[in-house]
């Protein structure tokens, strides 16, 4: 195995659990603003259409056919229609409510902490995520994750997005580091190990799902825990 001296993680769907954090928000939204009167005859709907619309306008945006500003312009329309409700009706506060509440839940992946402190004695971490600076600061402060990590880099702040390896070649030129003292850790079969694998950078591929891909990363896991035997 090769020497590693630098680690980079992904944020979302890695470290901090985006889907319960998220589920929590939508459900406290649910209910505050009475969606069943605006359409959305059931959480369960909204949910669904959450998911959908998301994961369509998230795939946009990494792939630039979207920016910041169209796809938090977009999302909430578009996931009242797709629901069955009154997209007219939205609340103006909705989509801002929602950053807040999501960004400020405390919920991360089991073993984050536990992992990320192991690791913390023997390399130098740091965080390489397509999410906007706002809301990944203020999740890693509310989830007790930002005291771990050395350097942030962020899609809004370098100008490219994961799999674009130039956002890689940012995170290195900062440190002063190559590609052969990199990994990258992440859960996105595109973003990070087809991005990783763009900059020539090692990848760990955390699929707790046991999803079947078509790269071939150069490790994976289906627990954060493995990466003691890995690193």
């Amino acid at each position: 195995m090769k020497t590693y001296q630098h680690l980079f993680f992904d944020l979302d769907h890695t470290l901090w659990d985006y889907d319960r954090n998220v589920a929590e928000s939508l459900s406290e939204l649910y209910q505050i603003y009475g969606l069943r009167d605006l359409g959305i005859p059931t959480f369960e709907k909204f949910f669904e259409a959450f998911h959908q619309i998301n994961f369509q306008l998230w795939d946009w945006y990494n792939v630039g056919k979207i920016d910041k500003h169209d796809l938090r312009k977009e999302r909430f329309p578009r996931i009242f229609t797709h629901a069955g409700g009154n997209a007219a009706a939205i609340p103006l506060e909705f989509e801002e409510d929602f950053m807040h509440r999501t960004s400020s839940k405390p919920h991360v992946f089991p073993y984050s902490k536990e992992i990320l402190t192991y690791l913390k004695e023997k390399y130098r971490i740091h965080v390489i995520t397509n999410g906007f600076n706002e809301s990944q600061a203020k999740k890693m402060r509310s989830s007790g994750l930002d005291s771990y990590f050395e350097l942030i880099v962020t899609s809004e702040t370098t100008g490219y997005k994961k799999p674009d390896p130039r956002i890689f070649y940012h995170a290195m030129d900062q440190l002063a580091t190559n590609p052969d003292r990199c990994l990258m850790i992440g859960d996105n079969p595109s973003s990070d190990i087809l991005g990783a694998q763009n900059a020539a950078i090692d990848q760990v591929y955390f699929n707790p799902d046991g999803k079947t891909i078509d790269l071939k990363p150069t490790y994976m896991i289906r627990h954060l825990r493995e990466l003691e035997d890995l690193l």
